[in-house]
This record gives structure tokens, sequence and C-alpha cells, in this order.
């Protein structure tokens, strides 16, 4: 975050989400801290050397900045309403207008966690430490809409996303509108997988470019898709604090605070100060990757499955008879 961007976020911390200096601290000095924990992963007890301050106090600020930046979560973290069609699909022949109604992308990630021993099995999931499974959405240029956090790190994407769906702070799908997901996610009117058995990652201008409606489909799928698993990079990479390579310093319920804020942060910097270096070094991480994963669905949700086959199924063979027009 360069200077200019640091002291517009800490006027908005103030302005609108109540954030006040002490007698001792001022406003910047709290948020740099608060900054440096969360991108470097620090410890209380290095911030105390390099502010002069006490635990107690570090800690305190550290909390007072975290309530701040949830304060203006409303300003930075909205949902689409569906009446604008993306510039990324827009923009594009590959993608307009086979996905004019695709809203944004959702997936989970998986954030290490501190949890207590008898808690520890629940949380265990695809990693061998606890983690909580994080659901989020986004949209193309890599700002997220929706975040969910506290689930363990057993509990599949398609359980997480039953529950968004529920809640009173649910996520929120415009009517005749969708999501692209992955495997993992169960297929519904507002929620579009790829085809399963069918090639996933491939390149479109190769020598083994898609041979069928199901594989170009597929392919654009996980080209549009791809922006959630970019988010989610660029995301770990600004904030160490995220990134899994040592037990979180904090519970669970903290814990969830900060994903918050980091997200909240993130779309912030998105904004005034994105770091297109940051986000070609994700890009580079990124490319290439398979990531494949198998979901059942059941009974009661087999019809609106089939709503989901129908619209996949227009997009995909109107793509390819302009595909093998061109």
């Amino acid at each position: 975050m360069g200077p200019r961007a640091f002291l517009q976020f800490c006027d908005i911390l103030e302005r609108e989400g109540g954030l006040q200096p002490t007698r001792r601290a001022t406003i910047e000095e709290q948020v740099a801290k608060t900054l440096y924990i969360l991108a470097k992963n620090a410890k209380n007890r290095s911030i105390q050397f390099w502010f002069r301050r006490s635990g107690e106090t570090t800690s305190r600020h550290f909390h007072s900045v975290l309530r701040a930046i949830i304060a203006v979560e409303e300003k930075f973290i909205k949902q689409p309403d569906g009446s604008q069609i993306p510039v990324e699909i827009m923009s594009s022949s590959r993608f307009y207008p086979y996905f004019k109604d695709c809203v944004g992308a959702i997936d989970g990630t998986h954030i290490r966690v501190k949890v207590s021993p008898l808690d520890a099995p629940k949380y265990r999931g695809r990693k061998e430490y606890p983690t909580q499974n994080v659901l989020a959405a986004c949209t193309f240029d890599l700002k997220f809409t929706y975040v969910l956090t506290g689930w363990e790190g057993t509990a599949s994407d398609s359980r997480i996303i039953k529950d968004a769906l529920k809640r009173e702070d649910k996520l929120i799908i415009p009517e005749g509108k969708f999501y692209l997901v992955d495997a993992g996610f169960m297929l519904k009117s507002g929620l579009i997988t790829p085809y399963r058995g069918v090639r996933y990652h491939l390149k479109e201008y190769s020598n083994n470019p898609p041979q069928n409606a199901k594989e170009l489909f597929n392919l654009r799928h996980a080209a549009l898709r791809n922006a959630i698993e970019r988010a989610f990079g660029v995301l770990k990479r600004r904030f160490e604090i995220l990134r899994g390579g040592t037990e979180s310093f904090y519970g669970v319920r903290t814990q969830n605070l900060i994903i918050l804020a980091c997200c909240i942060i993130h779309n912030f910097l998105m904004g005034v100060d994105p770091d297109e270096d940051l986000i070609a070094e994700v890009d580079m991480e990124l490319r290439n990757q398979e990531n494949l994963q198998q979901t059942r669905t059941s009974r009661e949700e087999e019809e609106d499955a089939s709503r989901g086959e129908m619209l996949r199924d227009v997009i995909a063979a109107d793509m390819w008879h302009n595909y093998k027009n061109c």
C-alpha cells in the first residue's frame, strides 16, 4: 500500500469506521501497526519492539482498527445486482454473449486456524493441519462481493454454499443470473459447473484445441472462473497472516474478523493501488494448474440441476456453432 492509499484508508476509517486517535497514538500509527501485523503475520512482541508500545496497547489498537475496518464492509464489499454485464465479458467475443448473465465466480479456500485439540478433528480436512473453509464470491475485476467465514475445514463446498444461500446475511443471486463454480459445487440454475468427465484445462489455440461443444464450454468456463482463484491468490500474497505457514496466533472468532478485514482492504486496494506486479506473479503461479473436484447432487436438487444443464447446453451449443463458423 503506497503512502497516498494509506492516508486515504486512514481517513475512511476515521470518517466512516469510527476509528479515533488516542492520547498517545495517532490513527496513522494504529492503522500502520495493524497493516504490518496482517501483511507480515507479525507477533505482538515484534510490534512492541518497532513501535515502542506495550503488548496490551498493541492488542487494543489492533482490535480497534479491525472493528473500524469491519464497520466499512458495506462500502467495499457489495453484491452485484445483475443490472450490468461485466466489462470483462462484454469486451470479449470468447465470453459474450454466452456468459452475459454471469455475475461472478465462487469458490472456497482453506485458511489455517487455531483451535483446541478437542475441536481439531473437525477442522482438519484436506490439509494436515486444522483449517477453516472460507467461501467467497468475486467479480472479474478480482473484487470480493461476498465472504463467509467460520466453517470447519471438513465442510464441503456444497454444504457451505447451501448455508450461504439460506442464512440471514445470505449470498444473493439476482433473478436470471448465475455464478460460475467448480465441480465441487452442485449444479443449479444460479450456479453453473463445468461438464463432468470432460477435459477442462485446455488451450483453445494450440495443437490440442477443444474437440466438441462441451470441451469448449469447459475451457471458457475455466478461463472466467479463474478470477476467484486469482483473487484468493492476490489476497494471500498481500496478507501473510492468511497463508498458513504457521499456526494462527488468534482464535477462530478473531480470525474470522481478520479474514473479512483483509478482504475489505484488498477491495480498497484493487480500486486505488492494485499492484499489477503482484497480480502478474499470482497469474504465473496459477497458470496450467488443475483444480478438479467431484460432487453429488441430491434428489431435491435434481429439478434445479436440470434447469442448469439446459442453460449450460444452450450456451455451449451457441458458442460451438459460432466457433466452428469463424
